[in-house]
């Protein structure tokens, strides 16, 4: 019997279980939609007909503490619920997010016999993702909903959540690691034992080579955020943490957005790490698998909606620094993305899945073109930043 198929069987009557299949396009957990007649071990009611939940096994690797990444899900999933009974959001609005299943046994998740760690949760119905930007009223929405989002939780202490990934979006960190890289490749090439001869010329084409001087043009400038939240012009408070257009669930029949999912990565940081990395995924219409990197472009007017419908939910609670640090942010997310991939190409892949040897070093180039024109158009994005803080004021 497969291992997806046992961990099903978990959460639900053996008997029961219709479909199980692959699901969506992850770098990092292997996730599964599961279609059954019914669910036990539930402990959120459900209307009759067949059930879908999502199976996910989820990378040690990454989260090397999973029980936590269940710890800060169960804190975030009960203080928003309770946030929106005192504030219910004005119909024909919905708010879904994904809740912990239980196993038949009552516990939240489940170990197999390998150690793997699988957990089930509720599949939000009735709507959709999309991998870019469909048009602007769809950028207006994925804003709004990363605007709700931080609203809701703004009032949640810090403290309540753990910190699952230490080190996540501090980029002066990506970069420690990206020169620790760089040495140990240098020293294996000055080694007799060290990588073949076609593996080092690959790491010296020029798209590693303008991978390089790209990193090193920007080194000095990437501690911008983290050098403010030291100053204590930034404060710490609860973030998404990977808030990419595709983890905006729109409803199928309004296209209004109804709640963001992967919430493994949800844990104390700065919201401008959310908002660069929403602005960063939304803003390049082509998406990050470009066969010719050099087409990626930053859109204005797509970063326009995003932050129009950000601010008409968040706004409330930005002070006058955050507004001061927003293009930072713009422009330090597809930069800091870009030197993890070009990092784990140089390692060897060993974080991001690939589909071929040199997908992460084309995945950075990506991130870097993106990077340069948001550079290009710095003076306009300000532009935009300094009208909304004034109509917030």
């Amino acid at each position: 019997m497969s291992p997806f198929l046992k961990a099903a069987r978990q959460f639900t009557s053996p008997h029961r279980i219709l479909e199980v299949r692959e699901y969506g396009q992850g770098n990092v957990n292997d996730t599964f939609l599961v279609t059954v007649e019914e669910l036990v071990g539930n402990a959120h009611p459900t209307p009759p007909g067949p059930k879908r939940f999502i199976l996910q096994r989820l990378n040690t690797r990454v989260f090397p503490r999973p029980e936590l990444v269940m710890g800060n899900l169960r804190a975030f999933t009960e203080h928003v619920e309770a946030r929106l009974q005192r504030e219910p959001l004005p119909p024909p609005r919905r708010w879904d997010q994904p809740k912990v299943l239980l196993t038949g046994a009552g516990a939240g998740h489940w170990r197999d016999p390998d150690g793997f760690f699988w957990r089930a949760l509720t599949f939000v119905a009735d709507a959709e993702s999309h991998y870019a930007v469909k048009d602007l009223d769809h950028a207006r929405e994925v804003g709004w909903a990363l605007g709700l989002f931080h609203k809701l939780i703004s009032d949640l202490p810090p403290a309540r959540l753990a910190d699952t990934l230490p080190g996540f979006h501090v980029t002066p960190g990506y970069l420690r690691r990206y020169g620790e890289v760089l040495g140990t490749r240098k020293g294996n090439r000055e080694n007799e034992a060290g990588p073949p001869a076609a593996i080092i010329e690959q790491e010296n084409s020029p798209e590693a080579a303008f991978c390089r001087r790209f990193i090193e043009m920007r080194r000095t400038w990437a501690a911008v955020l983290e050098d403010a939240k030291a100053r204590g012009e930034l404060p710490l408070r609860p973030i998404h943490g990977d808030p990419k257009v595709n983890n905006v669930m729109v409803d199928t029949a309004t296209g209004q957005a109804v709640g963001l999912v992967d919430l493994d990565t949800v844990k104390p940081g700065l919201v401008h790490y959310d908002l660069g990395d929403c602005l960063r995924s939304g803003c390049n219409t082509l998406g990050e698998e470009i066969g010719n990197w050099e087409q990626a472009r930053f859109d204005p007017e797509i970063c326009r909606a995003i932050l129009q419908g950000y601010l008409s939910q968040a706004g409330g609670f930005l002070t006058p620094n955050d507004y001061d640090y927003l293009f930072d942010a713009v422009r330090l997310l597809p930069f800091e993305l870009g030197l993890r991939f070009f990092t784990d190409y140089l390692e060897g892949n060993v974080y991001f899945k690939v589909h071929y040897p040199e997908h992460n070093l084309f995945r950075a180039l990506v991130q870097f073109r993106l990077t340069e024109s948001i550079e290009s158009q710095e003076g306009a994005i300000r532009a935009l930043i300094r009208d909304f803080h004034k109509c917030k004021q």
